[in-house]
């Protein structure tokens, strides 16, 4: 479900950024007329130039893969072209619009089926009906022609059939079926804050703030981009050379469509096992995980602790980030005597959830009065804790316990660096027990042992011989 906040007034962003418009007081429209001049399709931010769109406006995506044949097939198995068909999404859209009376419809469909909002007046009573909304296709990227915000689908969708201009990346792109002309916008991260930052649009919480977690990273300082890494082949390549269009030019880097990011589940529920891939290894690049401070042996009887610590590496934004009622990211963390008897266990995933006392890292939503809003995510008043680990940050969490008095030889600890898109117990929750299964991504893992000696440890000598 997107959420999101209205910001800043209806002025153009995407040409004159001015820095920190979000710390600005909220702006709200006061006048039902402003609210139609300014946000035609309100609760969203989307706007249209003043047209009247039509789909008949709108080019299928399957003109386009008679010459984009490789970037067609990127997109086709991407998160981005099933944004409406997200069984997630829908089932929670449902409830939203229902509890509101689809108050809020305009603001879910703004970045889940642009084009159904602004030119098929979609509705949630499309969802499971005869009628197909497009979810983010071609269309819609490459007739975004400017922004007048940083949140809520704040773009302005103005398609142009008569003069059949196309917006991208290239000075230099040529085609024979229709025209181009090029667009900074597509090459700056500004782009992606429209649906990736999103907050409560009646009382401002703050509820994604993707694009603010990128805007305020080293990442930004040293000019990568969102693009510089989710529209690549994987993790690590800077170049992918090859053409855009069958008759394109020869070039250095050609941006991918798969747009990776980290559902994986998703992916593999709509049976795209290369783009879920490509989704793993993402996330398998993100984070390191290591043992800090280990003691030189562990003592039969006594306790001890273990120091773990999280190093977010090569996320250019939180660990995890985006929709914060699933994404969950945890250490699983067991202690195992010779011959894998368990000694201590934290971390398992018990009945669809990661356990009571799991070291995790993620967001907490809450609702007026204070409590946790778990699935209602139009109730969200307020964020209650955020815990999770900034581009280049750290988190380090203990474990302590103690060490049975029949140990002995030695004793081996794991640390699993480990993540969802939303626990399996939501997913039940909403879909039906067996309708999804989580695909839960060890991102990375460490282990190591300790030798079992009955003896003090060597600061503890030195603290005994000092008094």
């Amino acid at each position: 479900m997107i959420w999101g906040l209205l910001l800043l007034p209806f002025v153009v962003l995407a040409q004159h950024p001015t820095g920190n418009e979000k710390w600005l007081h909220p702006h709200k429209p006061t006048s039902q007329a402003e609210i139609d001049a300014q946000m035609p399709f309100y609760p969203s931010r989307a706007s249209t130039g003043g047209m009247d769109l039509k789909p008949e406006m709108f080019e299928d995506p399957q003109v386009c893969k008679g010459c984009h044949q490789e970037i067609y097939r990127q997109w086709s198995q991407s998160v981005m072209a099933n944004s409406w068909d997200d069984p997630i999404y829908q089932a929670l859209f449902k409830r939203a619009s229902e509890a509101t009376k689809g108050e809020i419809d305009n603001f879910c469909i703004a970045c889940h089926s642009p084009i159904g909002m602004t030119s098929m007046k979609a509705t949630s009573a499309m969802i499971g009906s005869d009628q197909t909304l497009p979810g983010v296709n071609c269309e819609v990227c490459h007739n975004i022609s400017e922004l007048s915000g940083h949140d809520n689908a704040a773009y302005v969708l103005t398609p142009n059939r008569a003069m059949h201009v196309k917006l991208g990346p290239r000075t230099d792109a040529e085609s024979p079926y229709h025209k181009t002309e090029f667009s900074d916008l597509h090459t700056r991260s500004e782009f992606c804050s429209v649906c990736h930052n999103v907050t409560h649009p009646m009382n401002s919480t703050p509820i994604e703030r993707t694009y603010d977690e990128w805007q305020e990273s080293v990442y930004n300082e040293q000019g990568v981009q969102c693009q510089d890494c989710h529209m690549t082949p994987g993790p690590g390549t800077s170049d992918n050379p090859g053409k855009s269009a069958i008759m394109g030019k020869d070039r250095k880097h050609i941006y991918s469509h798969d747009f990776s990011g980290g559902n994986s589940t998703l992916l593999e529920h709509l049976g795209h096992s290369e783009s879920a891939q490509l989704s793993r290894d993402m996330l398998r690049s993100a984070a390191t995980i290591e043992f800090m401070n280990l003691p030189s042996h562990v003592i039969p009887g006594e306790p001890v602790t273990i120091k773990v610590k999280v190093t977010n590496t090569g996320a250019g934004h939180k660990l995890p980030t985006g929709f914060p009622e699933g994404r969950e990211v945890w250490i699983d963390f067991s202690a195992s005597h010779d011959k894998n008897r368990p000694l201590y266990r934290s971390g398992a995933v018990v009945n669809g959830e990661t356990e009571a006392g799991t070291r995790n890292f993620k967001v907490w939503l809450g609702d007026k009065n204070g409590d946790i809003v778990d699935l209602n995510v139009w109730e969200v008043d307020r964020v209650l804790a955020d815990n999770r680990i900034p581009p280049k940050g750290f988190a380090i969490v203990d474990y302590t316990f103690v060490v049975p008095e029949d140990s002995k030889g030695k004793l081996t600890l794991a640390a699993s660096l480990k993540y969802w898109p939303f626990s399996q117990h939501l997913v039940d929750e909403l879909l039906g027990a067996g309708k999804m299964k989580v695909d839960i991504v060890e991102m990375t893992a460490a282990t190591t042992t300790l030798a079992v000696k009955n003896e003090p440890l060597p600061s503890l000598i030195a603290q005994d011989s000092h008094h």
